[in-house]
This record gives C-alpha cells, sequence and structure tokens, in this order.
C-alpha cells in the first residue's frame, strides 16, 4: 500500500513524498508541523509507535473529521517541512497514528459499557423506588380517603417516583448514542489512510482522479487550516 516518493533523497534537498496512497474522492484532514515530533506529545515516554497525539493535533484532526460528509473516506496528510528523510517514516507515522486512534476507540467503547452498567443499576433503583412510592402513596391515600392533604402526599410521591428514573431514561435514551458515534469515527480514523510530504512539494500523489493540493498561504498556525 505503501508508495515512497524520493525515499532516498536527503531531508530538505528534494521535495519528499511517502506513505499511503490517497484514494480518489477522499476527505483530506492535511496537518502541517515543522518536524514530525511536533504531532505527538512530547512528554509521552512510549515508543515512537505508541505515543499519543499532541492534544491539538488529535483536536484539529478529529474536529475536521466530525465535519467530514456522513461516510466520506478519510485520509491524513502530513505536510513537514523538516522530514528525516528515513525509509520507513511514513510507515512509522501511519502506525502510531492508527494505533492511537484504535485505543481511542477502545477507549470510548469502555465509556459505553460503563455508561450501560450504570444505566442498568439506576433503573434497577428508580424502578424500585418509583414501586415503593406508588404502594406508599395509595396507602396512604387508602388511610385518608377524604383528605385533601392525603391526595397531595400521594402526588407528591409518585412524582418523586418518576424524577427517580429521570437518570436511567437519559442513559438509554440520550447519553449512549453520542459515545458510540465517537468510538465509530475513531475507528475510520484508526483506518484511514496516512501520507507523509515534505512542504517543499507542491502536490502530493493520489489515487488516478483526484489532485490534492497543498496550499502554504492557506494554513493558519502549525496545524493548518481549513
Amino acid at each position: 500500500m505503501s508508495s515512497p516518493e524520493a525515499a532516498d533523497s536527503p531531508a530538505g534537498s528534494e521535495p519528499f513524498s511517502a506513505g499511503d496512497e490517497i484514494p480518489a474522492h477522499s476527505e483530506v484532514i492535511a496537518v502541517h508541523v515543522a518536524e514530525l515530533r511536533q504531532l505527538f506529545n512530547e512528554i509521552d515516554p512510549a515508543p515512537f509507535r505508541n505515543k499519543d497525539l499532541d492534544p491539538d493535533a488529535e483536536e484539529f484532526i478529529v474536529g475536521w473529521s466530525r465535519e467530514a460528509p456522513v461516510g466520506a473516506r478519510l485520509a491524513l496528510l502530513v505536510d513537514v517541512d523538516h522530514p528525516n528523510g528515513l525509509v520507513d517514516e511514513a510507515a512509522l507515522l501511519r502506525e502510531a497514528v492508527h494505533e492511537f486512534f484504535k485505543q481511542r476507540a477502545l477507549v470510548a467503547r469502555r465509556r459505553l459499557r460503563q455508561l450501560f452498567r450504570d444505566g442498568r443499576t439506576s433503573l434497577l433503583i428508580g424502578l424500585a423506588f418509583l414501586g415503593a412510592s406508588i404502594g406508599i402513596g395509595d396507602l396512604i391515600a387508602t388511610w385518608t380517603t377524604e383528605s385533601r392533604l392525603g391526595q397531595i402526599f400521594r402526588e407528591s410521591l409518585l412524582i418523586g417516583g418518576w424524577v427517580a428514573m429521570w437518570r436511567p431514561l437519559e442513559v438509554f435514551l440520550y447519553d449512549w448514542w453520542p459515545i458510540r458515534a465517537e468510538a465509530r469515527l475513531f475507528d475510520r480514523l484508526a483506518t484511514m489512510p496516512v501520507r507523509l510530504a515534505s512542504r517543499s512539494r507542491a502536490s502530493v500523489a493520489v489515487s488516478p482522479g483526484l489532485s490534492t493540493e497543498i496550499s502554504h498561504q492557506a494554513r493558519r498556525g502549525p496545524l493548518g487550516s481549513r
């Protein structure tokens, strides 16, 4: 899948482009850094393949992907001013990016499982409280058949019982689907093509029918701009 171009050229002497081909009609996430290490969290002591992305880089990539059309094929183009010129540099970058988002997807799914566990616990507590509220309310209504105060107590307990159902209903109706959507997005990012190019190159190789231009003037800040 990798298609190194000018991989044997010294860093900075010639245009450099290597890594995965970017398929036609992909949503290309273009990121610019001066050096590749700026893409990663410098305080993370893990080996390069397991390093976390820099928080700003992660926010930029995830934010761009969220704005992409639903179902669009994602691809990452890293435009670097000073590539190291290593033959396997693009492959290492792809592995690191894929591993990072794979772990993010796993974390999101763990959050989803924990949310459902909490939701089930809340549902049991809510149902028990609702049942107790209805039972106690009916008992009070039986004792105070003609009392207005008894009716107020009964209605208050019933309202309290339904309020106790608010949290489980929130979990199972609303809270779970944004987390699942996030996990699916991370899955897409964990399998997207990743290509590395030097900033001196005007364009990068992509599949036939697609031309991806790197506009230096359109960049704002170290991570680029849409």
